[in-house]
């Protein structure tokens, strides 16, 4: 089933209290864009200034060159899950352990000319994997749906990682995406432009569970016709 999570882009605390404030009726999980301004030509609010609702379940998107270096304030922080770029340097199978150990999930994000075939040390041991289809550190990207297949090669890796996209998702494509094999589709640009965010959000939501509403439909009508002979 897949699930529709606002994507929250600030530079400032204070531009994010903002966001967070205009989404808080409605989130119940939210990815954070976290930007170094090394790996990213933008800089955002860093870790340690992050703040959240504590009901909120959290999905840190780190866009650092070096996300090794921010491991001790992600341990205090606590989000439920780290997402950081296969393109990153360091040790990345060490940070992604040292997280894991300390209750934290971890994701790895890989950008459209990154191949999961080169990252299966990592992806073997990820909790999630996050197809990146936009521009680093803006909102308005466009999906390119040629990187759904690699929602096929990840699950080849990792039959049982969750994968999320990121980039261009909006009402007129998040079906697809569902469909797709998509489990968590992140929407930054659609929800942040929006006049109505809540009305926007219950048509991405209706978007994403329509798949899953055919599946019961078809079932139903298979039990009521009972077995075929």
């Amino acid at each position: 089933m897949s699930v529709v999570v606002p994507a929250l882009l600030a530079q400032t605390k204070e531009e994010l209290a903002s966001q967070v404030e205009r989404i808080q009726s409605f989130a119940v999980r939210v990815h954070i864009d976290i930007m170094d301004g090394q790996f990213t030509s933008s800089k955002s609010v860093p870790p340690r200034d992050a703040l959240w609702p504590p009901e909120w379940q959290v999905d840190m998107h780190l866009m650092y060159a070096q996300p090794e270096s921010q491991v001790n304030i992600l341990i205090d922080k606590k989000p439920s899950l780290v997402i950081f770029h296969a393109e990153a340097e360091g040790n990345l199978l060490e940070f992604m352990k040292k997280l894991q150990e300390n209750g934290i999930k971890v994701g790895i994000a890989l950008q459209r000319s990154t191949v999961p075939a080169d990252n299966i040390e990592l992806l073997e041991i990820a909790d999630h994997a996050l197809i990146f289809s936009g521009n680093l550190g803006e909102y308005g990207g466009k999906v390119n749906f040629l990187q759904l297949e690699k929602v096929r090669l990840i699950r080849a890796i990792n039959p049982e990682i969750e994968i999320g996209w990121d980039g261009g998702a909006n009402v007129d494509n998040s079906y697809t995406l569902s469909l797709g094999g998509v489990d968590v589709v992140n929407v930054g640009g659609a929800l942040a432009d929006a006049v109505d965010p809540v009305a926007v959000y219950k048509q991405l939501d209706f978007e994403v569970h329509r798949k899953d509403v055919f599946e019961k439909e078809a079932a139903k009508k298979k039990l009521l016709n009972g077995p075929s002979l």
